[in-house]
């Protein structure tokens, strides 16, 4: 059956970015070769130019497609753990510790906010954002959390469990610095709590 040409486009699309993200991933954004890329892609340097504007716009593909499904394992944890506060702890420790996950750290974390600047304005932390701040609206109103602003608190937690991972991944050791992150995070996200923890 003969595809039609949004099928194309599609499939173009998918196998640029399985591409890149093997690139950006094993020689970083600054030493991936675009003719390289293609090549492995079995596509012309045009199909990336015409599906993504140029090698910055795959980045952010590439970019936007890890930080979604690192959002998706850090909700899925957060599941496991329970609702409410312990599965917002949960996913906040669990997409600090995808720090130690090499692309995550080279592609998301190294090199995403110096090719594309402040990760709180990509389209993938800002729907991560609307979670969290959802996730704080409803321990508020269940009077776990203390009524301050939602969206402050919520950038707050988003920025301190990006900024843990951001730090581990610059590390030299970092394993080590891991267990410290988390239990720091752990410990300014209380700082939330209408009751202290057991109390």
């Amino acid at each position: 059956m003969k595809r039609t040409r949004a099928e194309s486009m599609e499939e173009n699309r998918t196998r640029l970015i399985a591409a890149a993200r093997k690139a950006f991933a094993d020689k970083g954004y600054a030493a991936a070769s675009m003719d390289a890329l293609t090549a492995e892609a079995g596509l012309t340097r045009g199909a990336l130019y015409h599906n993504f504007g140029d090698k910055r716009g795959l980045f952010a593909a590439v970019v936007d497609q890890i930080d979604t499904e690192m959002a998706g394992r850090a909700k899925a944890c957060g599941v496991a753990a329970g609702e409410g506060w312990d599965a917002l702890l949960a996913e906040g420790a669990a997409y600090i510790e995808m720090a130690l996950d090499p692309e995550v750290q080279r592609i998301v974390l190294l090199d995403g906010p110096a090719v594309l600047g402040d990760p709180s304005s990509w389209p993938s932390q800002n729907s991560c954002l609307q979670v969290t701040r959802e996730a704080v609206e409803d321990l508020m109103s269940d009077g776990i959390l203390k009524p301050v602003d939602a969206e402050a608190a919520a950038r707050l937690i988003s920025g301190a469990a990006l900024n843990a991972a951001m730090w581990i991944a610059a590390s030299a050791e970092p394993e080590s610095v891991l267990p410290r992150a988390q239990e720091a995070f752990r410990a300014l996200v209380e700082g939330l709590l209408a009751r202290p923890v057991g109390g």
